[in-house]
C-alpha cells in the first residue's frame, strides 16, 4: 500500500508552502505549479496587474 509520504511534493510559487501530488494531477503534474485553485487565481490577479501598470 501506498502512503501519503511516499507521493512527490513540491513548492507552490504563489504561497511557498509545500503541496503533494493528487490523482487529479496524474497527467499533468509536470505542469501543475500551484497547490490550488485559490492559488493560481491569486497568481494571475498580480501578474495582470503588474503588466497594466506603467
Amino acid at each position: 500500500m501506498r502512503r501519503k509520504t511516499d507521493l512527490p511534493t513540491r513548492i507552490c510559487q504563489r504561497c511557498e508552502r509545500p503541496f503533494r501530488w493528487r490523482r487529479k494531477w496524474a497527467r499533468c503534474w509536470e505542469e501543475v505549479r500551484y497547490c490550488s485553485e485559490r492559488c493560481r487565481r491569486e497568481a494571475r490577479r498580480l501578474t495582470r496587474g503588474t503588466r497594466r501598470a506603467p
